[in-house]
This record gives C-alpha cells, structure tokens and sequence, in this order.
C-alpha cells in the first residue's frame, strides 16, 4: 500500500473520529435535553422507536453501503486509478436498490403502525411516531449510499459533515417546534423527537446529493472496461444480500431483547411505569455515555473494511497484519482508559448530569464492558474485510442469544440487575470468538502486558488519584460541579494519554506507518 494511501486512512480516521465527537458532544447535550423533557418513562417509549429503525436500517441501507464501499475500493485496487465511470456507476445501481427498498418499507410502516406499536413493541404510544419516522427511509437510504462511496475512496470530508449536519438540524428542529407548540404533553414531545430525526436526515441527504453533483478534479483515465449494470447488480448482490442477511438476524435479535426487556421487568414485579423508567434510563441516559468514547473506535472501524479489501486484492497479507495488531493494541488501550473513567467518576456523572443515581449505577457497572465493546467493532470490520462476514455473524447470535437467555431467565429474578450481568458476559464471548476468528486467518504478535497489564495499573493508578481531587475541589470550592466534573474527567485522560506516550505505550510512528 502506497503512502499517500496510509496517509489518506489516518486522516481519513481523524477527521471521522473529530466529527464524531463534536457530533456526540451536540448529541449529549440534546440527551439531556430530551430527558428532561421527556423524564425517564417516556424517554423509555421513545427509545422502543428504535428497534424497528434498526431493522429497516438494515434492510434498506447497512448491507448495501457496505458492500458498495468494498466494490468501491476493490476496483480502485484493482485498477490502481480513480477510475470514475466504473465508480460512478456502482453508486448508482446501489442507490437504485436501497431506495426502492426504503420506499416499500415507508409504505408498510406507515400503513401498520398501530399494529406493529401494540403487538410487536407492546406500547401503543408508539404507533404516531413510528408513522413520522418512516418518511425518513427513502433519505436515509441515499445517504447511506454516497457515505459508502466516499468510503471507499476513503475520501471522509463529506461523510464527517454529514454526521455533523445531521445532528445540528435535528437538534434545532425539536427545539424550534418545542418552543412553537409551548407546553405539551409526553407523546406530543415523543413525536417532536421524532420530526427532529426525519428532518437532520433528510438535511444530511441534501448535503450529500450536493457534493455529489458540484464540479469535482477530473480524474485520472483508466483503460478498463465498463462493466454492464446487471453484472454491477449481480456483485453488489453478492456481497449485500449476505451482509443484509447476517445483519437482519442480529437486528432482529436485538429488537426482540430490548423488547423484552420492559416485558420481563413488569414480570419481575414492576409496574408499567417502573419498567419504561428503566428501560429509559439504561437506553437513554446510562448507554449513550458507554458509547461517547467509541467515536474513535467507529472511524477506524469505518475505514477498516475498504483498507482491509484492497490490501486482500493486492494480496498484502504484511499490511493486514500490521493494521490488525495495530487496531486491537489501540482499542483495548481506549476502551481500558473509558473503563477507569465510568468505574471513577460513574456515579458523579448520574448525579451530576441527570440527576439519577441508578443511571451513575448503571454506568459503574458497564463500564467493564467499554474494551470488548470498542474492540469487537473493529475485529468486526477486519473479519468482514476478508470476506468473512459469516464469522461475525455466527459470533454475534451468540453473543445476542447469551443476553436475550438471561432477559428471560435473569431479569424475572435479579431485575435488571440480571441484564447488565447478561451484557457483559456476551460481549465477553464476542470479543473470545472474533479474536480466536482473526488468529486463524491473520498472524501477528501480540504484547500483552504493553496492551492491557501497563494501561490498566496507570487507568486505576490515576483514576483514585483524580476521583480525590475531585472530591477535595467539591469541598473546598464553591465552583459549578458539572464543569468541575467534566475537567476533572478531561484531565484524568490527558496525563493518562501523556503518560502512555512516555513510556512508549502509545507510538506515533507506529500509527503513521
């Protein structure tokens, strides 16, 4: 792989990583937000939206734009050209097939939404805002589409400012219809949260058609021929309808245990309320902070798979490796130092930001599973990489059968205490089986005690350290606690960071080559 190529993918991972965070930066504000509005009952109702967003999302856009990047960046390899007419023309009949997909299901959601809110989710408040949601698809779709293009090309400009886009205009819209609607009542603000994401999505996708249609460098000519649209369709197929398969079956899964989980709360002696509280809780306020850190970790993951098909076309098997050993040694460093953060400062973080010591609780509790969740994302990418998308998908019904056994069989018994436990022991399994998957189809070597042992003394070491000055600040100053929280945390990771670069734990070099 060229040089300029392995600049591209660590700016491309850069200027992903910088819009991701500024993205869940707006995105933790407007959390709050809704929680507040919402309270912790109907935050629950508004997160059982999702499940079937996933499913369409799924059907309609994730299969598809991830086989459109890995044709994208195999002709590229292939042809060692920006060849745009090939390009061109696999984008096409990619959107071709996702819209019509997006279009059927906004039909199908929009005619049967009383029926999927109260016997599918189980909650008939959701059925108007599943009606709004729905029109969102045929954008979504599109949008969808051209990111994987521009990851393919590993060109992420446009893809960042989508994510950006998106967000700001969601955000925006809901407080702009809040405040023209005045005081409203709980599944009215559900629907404005609604009307917020169709309108960020159909934003982002005027953004993109843009940058799609505005002048561009001509590019390079290619001598290859231009292969007919039904072989197009016939390889995208190839790739979509496995990746869609597999995808569909843990999107399913998932819908299904979250679900559940109010269902088998109730079981376990909760009133409905009680049950949509937590449920609202653990989604909407305790998991969205587990994630924040994983901005990094979903770049790289992003660029992985084009990174890893075009080193496999070129049959590079030194660069796969050295990009594999490199992404795992660098994820379990992050996911170990978000650990030491949530173990740390969990419970400040409940109390301070949402005022809720069972979201503080929550956040203590998972925050062991922040390395095997950031490093599965990326094992994930790898393994798809190489064309084995089969692997993930057998690890990943696994994993989601280990959680969904213990909703049915914990949550009844132990509450919801039983499901955090069912959480971290399938995400466990998931990273075992993915590394044992990469260890039998790629060879590289591995430290250890510079990948996990050194990181986790120093994580722990500092997090007593700054959890004391914290608390020494809080009793000495009259300052406002969230900001001193959120400099505290700020300033436990930057000498941690500083401190793994010292020692040479975190190598720079390493990274650029």
């Amino acid at each position: 792989m060229s040089n300029s190529s392995k600049r591209s993918i660590l700016k491309g991972t850069l200027i992903l990583t910088a819009a991701g965070f500024i993205t869940r930066i707006i995105g933790f504000f407007y959390r709050i937000l809704l929680s507040n509005s919402l309270g912790a009952e109907k935050m629950g109702v508004y997160q059982l939206v999702f499940p079937v967003y996933g499913i369409c999302f799924t059907l309609f856009a994730s299969g598809i734009q991830t086989s459109l990047s890995r044709l994208v960046a195999a002709e590229l390899g292939k042809n060692g050209c920006n060849d745009k007419k090939n390009i061109v023309r696999i984008l096409r009949v990619g959107m071709i097939c996702s819209l019509s997909i997006a279009l059927s299901l906004t039909g199908i959601i929009y005619l049967n939404a009383d029926f999927i809110a109260t016997r599918l989710l189980a909650e008939a408040s959701c059925a108007d805002s599943l009606r709004i949601l729905c029109f969102c698809f045929p954008f979504c779709g599109i949008t969808s589409c051209i990111n994987g293009y521009y990851y393919g090309i590993q060109k992420t400009g446009v893809p960042a400012v989508t994510q950006l886009l998106e967000q700001c205009v969601r955000v925006v819209v809901v407080m702009a219809i809040a405040t023209f609607f005045g005081e409203q009542n709980g599944t009215i603000t559900c629907e404005i949260a609604v009307c917020g994401l169709v309108a960020g999505e159909i934003a982002s996708n005027l953004f993109n058609i843009l940058s799609m249609i505005l002048p561009k460098k001509t590019p390079n000519a290619c001598t290859f021929p231009t292969p007919r649209t039904k072989h197009i369709f016939r390889d995208l197929m190839q790739l979509a309808v496995p990746l869609t398969s597999n995808r569909l079956l843990i999107s399913v899964l998932s819908s299904v245990e979250s679900v559940l989980i109010p269902i088998m709360l109730r079981r376990s002696g909760l009133s409905n309320h009680e049950a949509l509280s937590i449920y609202g809780i653990l989604t909407g306020m305790a998991l969205p902070f587990l994630m924040f850190p994983s901005a990094i970790t979903n770049s790289l993951s992003v660029l992985l798979l084009p990174t890893i098909s075009e080193a496999q076309a070129l049959n590079n098997e030194r660069r796969i490796s050295k990009a594999t050993a490199m992404t795992i040694k660098y994820c379990l460093m992050i996911g170990i130092l978000c650990t030491g953060v949530f173990i740390t400062f969990g419970d400040a973080l409940g109390l301070t930001i949402y005022n809720n010591k069972l979201a503080g609780s929550f956040m203590v509790i998972l925050a062991w599973l922040c390395p095997f969740l950031y490093l599965t994302s990326t094992l994930s990418s790898v393994i798809n990489g190489l064309g084995k998308a089969y692997i993930t998908l057998i690890n990943s019904v696994v994993g989601l059968s280990i959680r969904i056994l213990f909703v049915v069989f914990a949550i009844p018994k132990l509450g919801i205490w039983g499901y955090l436990i069912g959480v971290l022991v399938s995400q466990f399994v998931i990273s075992l089986l993915d590394l044992w998957a990469i260890t039998k189809n790629i060879r590289f070597q591995a430290n250890l005690v510079d990948w996990i042992v050194k990181p986790g003394l120093l994580s722990a070491i500092l997090g007593f350290f700054f959890y004391e000055v914290y608390l020494r600040f809080c009793t000495l100053l009259s300052f406002n606690k969230t900001i001193l929280l959120f400099a505290t945390i700020l300033c436990y990771c930057g000498v941690n960071v500083v401190l793994l670069y010292l020692t040479k734990l975190i190598n720079i070099k390493e990274i650029k080559a």
